[in-house]
């Protein structure tokens, strides 16, 4: 249900506006809308805060923290990990480069400068190049061309000359600066620099928890801070405005009076603008988590539509995943991790009971278990299988496809009584019914085309008085005609759009059925191996668990792409609803 708001604006005195903004974050019922125009110091600071943090928590994230510490002020804390970072980054670089200066020893031996310069000063001259083999066949043999080395195709080499003119048309690999010697020393202190930071970070890695805590009260600071600067003034006054939950009103009126603030509480003008809170019965409540994860929510002006979607989700995710044997491995998996995980939030768990439950007993109608038709002919399990739905009787499929129209056009009718029931004070509620009728008589012709049904007798009049119905009701107003003719210009496309939505419902039989057909390849597959040896029971094993387990995931993803849009875009569109909304988000501590 989406709770019902009111909007509220509240006068205080401007000298103590952050007492009464300390008041309004206690009682923690008002969702504020902000009136600021650009940001202020303070919220540059905070911002620029919650960036370091941010920086410093990702810079820990490697780390594995010991035990937990705690800081009075935890701005130091921060500052010592950028720094370390920052330190560690430089040594890194400097390692990089003295391990890169130190590759050339490693192409041309371990050559003393010093050797080099005094052979210079008798007047022998050595430069040393990179070549490749062909380039080396091409040297004069009168030069001294002493070759150092090989690795990779790529020569490195020396020319030996009197003449400090003389050089060869190779890549010249200067001697570095440094000697073997001091670059080794460099390069192990380096290490140690590294090894030393390392350590100091790990340290740091204490800090975690208290990082975290410190994020959400930077977090709250800004919050408070635009709640502030977003306060309108008024010479002496302030104003403050937003959305408030309709019975949390009198505590809002008691704080008000107790603080002696002014203020107005009315409902809201624009519908669009007001905040959405979903707040539902604990049983239904296990939708959410689905909805969390999609990132969708009505808007405040939609419908509530979380009970038709929890029940016709977990209807198409039992016919897309179509297998007990699944429902089974889904259920073992989930009361695993909720035993697990005994901390965290149970409504997904519930979630899924309620989707397993529901896979078991589709695949226990459909005789489906592990895609095996032997083992749905295991005496019980025969017993329970309905004839129409057996997944393994080419004769059942027909049926199964006229099943999915016929659950498409309750979904959809579902869909068209909650649109009207939601403007029941107007005369375009009509129009809804009248569609009603259309999709039965879309179904009747659906069924007729794709299945070879005999033409019902009512399609012409369900489709012909639907049409006229929204014809009518559908723009009304007081200029019928005008009306008539608004309603009457799309009416042909959205019938043809309604038939598209009505025909797209097979996806759950075409899928399923998909599912069941390559569950039983991999147990074909499995059985052309035999059991005759270790090994061809080991190969067994792979070939069912990679079957099993990767069908499983092609299952889930088409939950995630076919049964999520058939409530998000079929169901929708035929309710108007845009989940436009946007969170409720009280101002409070």
């Amino acid at each position: 249900m989406i709770v019902k708001m009111k909007e509220v604006t509240l006068v205080v005195n401007g000298r103590n506006r952050d007492d009464a903004l300390s008041a309004l974050r206690k009682l923690g019922v008002l969702h504020v809308r902000s009136t600021m125009q650009e940001s202020t110091e303070d919220i540059s600071t905070i911002g620029s805060l919650q960036g370091t943090v941010d920086k410093a928590l990702a810079v820990l994230d490697p780390y594995t923290a010991g035990k937990v510490k705690k800081a009075k002020d935890m701005q130091p804390v921060v500052q010592d990990i950028i720094t370390y970072q920052s330190e560690l980054a430089t040594m890194r670089t400097r390692l990089s480069e003295l391990e890169q200066t130190c590759q050339w020893y490693n192409w041309f031996g371990r050559v003393s400068g010093e050797s080099i310069d005094v052979l210079k000063n008798q007047g022998v001259h050595i430069r040393f190049y990179q070549t490749d083999k062909a380039g080396l066949k091409t040297v004069s043999p009168d030069r001294q061309v002493y070759v150092a080395g090989e690795q990779g195709g790529t020569v490195y080499c020396a020319l030996i000359s009197d003449s400090p003119d003389d050089v060869l048309d190779f890549k010249e690999m200067p001697m570095p600066d440094t000697e073997y010697g001091q670059l080794k020393k460099d390069i192990t202190l380096a290490q140690k620099d590294i090894a030393a930071l390392e350590k100091k970070l790990h340290g740091m890695a204490a800090y975690k928890e208290a990082l975290a805590a410190y994020r959400k009260q930077l977090d709250k600071r800004l919050e408070y801070a635009r709640v502030r600067a977003g306060m309108g003034n008024d010479e002496d006054f302030a104003y403050v405005s937003g959305y408030c939950p309709a019975d949390a009103t009198d505590s809002l009126k008691q704080c008000a009076d107790k603080e002696s603030w002014a203020y107005i509480i009315a409902d809201p003008d624009n519908l669009r603008d007001v905040p959405t809170l979903l707040r539902n019965p604990r049983w239904l409540r296990i939708v959410q988590p689905l909805f969390d994860f999609m990132g969708t929510l009505p808007g405040y002006h939609e419908l509530d539509v979380s009970f038709a979607f929890l029940a016709f989700f977990s209807l198409f995710y039992a016919i897309l995943i179509g297998d007990a044997g699944y429902g089974l491995v889904f259920l073992a998996g989930t009361l695993f991790l909720s035993r697990k995980f005994k901390d965290a939030p149970q409504e997904p768990f519930y979630l899924m009971y309620l989707l397993s439950a529901a896979t078991i007993l589709w695949g226990l109608l459909s005789g489906t278990w592990f895609g095996s038709e032997q083992l749905a002919q295991l005496p019980v399990l025969r017993d329970c299988v309905l004839p129409q739905l057996d997944s393994f009787s080419d004769s059942s499929q027909n049926f199964v496809m006229q099943l999915t129209f016929t659950i498409g056009a309750i979904h959809l009718s579902i869909a068209r009584l909650m649109s009207a029931f939601k403007r029941m004070n107007s005369p375009t509620a009509i129009a809804e019914l009248g569609w009603i009728a259309i999709i039965w008589g879309i179904y009747f012709v659906a069924n007729n085309l794709i299945l070879s049904v005999p033409l019902n007798s009512a399609v012409i009049p369900l489709v012909a008085g639907g049409a006229a119905v929204v014809a009518l009701f559908a723009n009304f107003q007081k200029n019928i005609v005008k009306g008539f003719l608004l309603s009457l210009g799309n009416l042909p496309l959205d019938i043809i759009s309604s038939f598209s939505d009505v025909v797209s419902y097979i996806r759950l039989f075409a899928v399923g059925f998909a599912t069941v057909i390559v569950a039983s390849s991999f147990n074909d597959m499995a059985a052309g191996v035999g059991f005759n040896s270790i090994l061809s029971g080991v190969m067994v094993s792979v070939i069912l668990v990679f079957g099993h387990g990767l069908n499983i995931i092609l299952g889930l993803m088409a939950v995630l792409v076919h049964g999520v849009r058939l409530n998000m875009l079929e169901f929708s569109g035929h309710c108007n609803l845009e989940w436009s909304g946007r969170n409720y988000m009280p101002f409070k501590e």
